[in-house]
């Protein structure tokens, strides 16, 4: 584990190629309320609109989120679509020169309609998806253009990745001329295949990652055990000269498969799914990083394993940080620092839980000596929404509220403390003396403060109020406090003292 958080934490910035179908994807948000008169169907009341890259655009926005320097070859229509995506590659700083405008084509969009339920309570369906594509094969002028440009750029690449979707860009001839370069320039070139049954295309690629549902097609081995995985990547490794299979098989993690036949699964974490949508494109995004990096096959599979995990946490096809990663594998030591989030990591987090309709939940404080007090208060706030987030005071801060000599219990284990309870759901340290900085990050639905407060003003509740969330005043326990507990310490301290020196005394 350790191996791995170093791997991750010193990730350089390899020159990745990342050549395959082309998409944009756009996500239609809204509640649905009532069924239309004129059919049964839903009726989404719109709310917002977003726009991603998808299928190999995935790969790309992966990668530059984990720091490569990306070079992209596809191709898009001469349409609005297709500069919606140039200009994201744009802001996101790829190389875009291997980009072919095909006239005689679209460029492919997925359009999916996203629909909070009403009778649900809470959480996000996928009602609709309309795809705008046309699938034929590259005009042999085209694959020409594709093939001058990698012949260009491929020698300076340090990996090689192909995302086939089977839309018609990666001809059998465009495929063979791929592997062939790759050869020629020593390049590890790594394929997530299309879903055929003849895979002799892939021939001579160092790797390839299919899932399962793909790798029983491609072998007619119907995968139920650890032989079957043997003996399907010993088929597709000895067919097609590969160096590694990588097969994802679910909720079962992942096989690598060596050409010496060595295989080994790794198993994923459980957790909730909430949409595949982007785990193969992670899979793939996070063998080039590492491989790309002077990194192992061997070392990639448990990485690759961890951030596909993360992603089917996510709506669509969402990029993976490293924070993410580094959070997930930190975690895997111990449940409690799993809550323990840096903002970075906890902003992804509650992206992802605003799209379920999730109400979150704030509260914020020092909470050096844990008491019944701050119990109830934190129950009190997780009744308030669906989850909760503790803004926590690191030491420097509590110091500069209360003095030098605060806190009396040092932050990692305050962290801990509030992170072992059932009530709250994550916990992020902040340095300043007031959260207003950390409000304005998470975004809460509600903000919670002591009774205290009520008069003096709470911090951050102009800022919520501003947005349509909610201030809520929580009742105090009487008489308990962190000042109160101490000097009932150090009074029976000293009453022990005193009785102490007087049975002395009277010996």
């Amino acid at each position: 584990m350790d191996n791995l958080v170093n791997i991750i934490s010193n990730l350089g910035s390899p020159k990745i190629m990342v050549i395959g179908d082309l998409m944009l994807d756009k996500y239609v948000w809204g509640e649905v309320k009532r069924i239309s008169q004129e059919a049964p169907i839903p009726i989404i009341n719109v709310s917002s609109e977003d726009v991603r890259p998808g299928g190999a655009g995935s790969v790309v926005n992966n990668l530059k989120t984990l720091g490569a320097q990306v070079f992209v070859c596809g191709i898009i229509g001469d349409d609005a679509h297709g500069h919606t995506l140039m200009g994201i590659f744009k802001q996101l700083g790829v190389e875009t020169a291997g980009i072919i405008v095909d006239k005689s084509r679209p460029t492919i969009m997925k359009m999916r309609f996203m629909g909070h339920l009403q009778t649900a309570g809470k959480g996000v369906q996928q009602l609709l998806r309309v795809d705008y594509e046309k699938t034929h094969v590259i005009s042999a002028e085209i694959e020409t253009l594709l093939n001058n440009y990698l012949q260009k750029t491929i020698p300076s690449c340090d990996v090689v990745l192909v995302s086939d979707m089977n839309k018609g860009l990666l001809s059998h001839s465009f495929l063979k001329a791929i592997a062939t370069l790759c050869k020629k320039y020593k390049k590890t070139a790594i394929v997530d295949p299309k879903l055929v049954n003849d895979y002799s295309c892939y021939e001579g690629f160092t790797a390839m990652t299919p899932n399962r549902n793909e790798t029983e097609l491609a072998t007619g081995i119907k995968i139920t055990d650890n032989d079957t995985l043997h003996r399907a990547g010993n088929k597709l490794v000895s067919n097609l000269s590969l160096e590694y299979c990588i097969i994802t098989i679910d909720k079962d993690g992942m096989f690598l498969y060596h050409k010496n036949g060595s295989g080994k699964i790794i198993p994923t974490v459980p957790r909730a799914v909430f949409d595949v949508t982007g785990a193969g494109d992670m899979v793939l995004s996070m063998f080039g990083m590492v491989v790309g990096s002077g990194h192992g096959f061997e070392e990639a599979a448990p990485l690759a394993n961890v951030a596909a995990g993360i992603e089917v946490g996510k709506i669509g096809a969402t990029p993976v940080s490293k924070a993410e990663i580094l959070s997930e594998l930190m975690s895997g030591k111990s449940q409690l620092s799993g809550k323990i989030k840096d903002i970075e990591v906890l902003d992804g987090i509650l992206n992802e839980h605003r799209k379920k309709n999730d109400k979150i939940v704030f509260t914020n404080g020092c909470f050096d000596i844990l008491h019944i007090g701050h119990i109830e208060y934190l129950k009190f706030a997780r009744k308030q929404g669906d989850l909760l987030v503790i803004g926590l005071n690191t030491d420097r801060s509590v110091q500069s509220l209360k003095g030098p000599s605060r806190p009396f219990v040092s932050e990692t284990e305050r962290a801990r403390m509030l992170a072992a309870l059932e009530d709250v759901t994550y916990v992020v340290l902040f340095d300043e003396q007031t959260p207003l900085n950390l409000i304005k990050a998470v975004r809460p639905d509600v903000l919670v403060k002591g009774e205290d407060w009520k008069n003096a003003g709470a911090v951050g509740s102009e800022i919520v109020e501003a947005y349509g969330g909610k201030v809520v005043f929580a009742p105090f326990v009487e008489g308990i406090s962190t000042t109160n507990i101490v000097s009932r310490i150090i009074k029976r301290h000293s009453e022990t003292e005193t009785l102490k020196d007087a049975v002395g005394q009277t010996h």
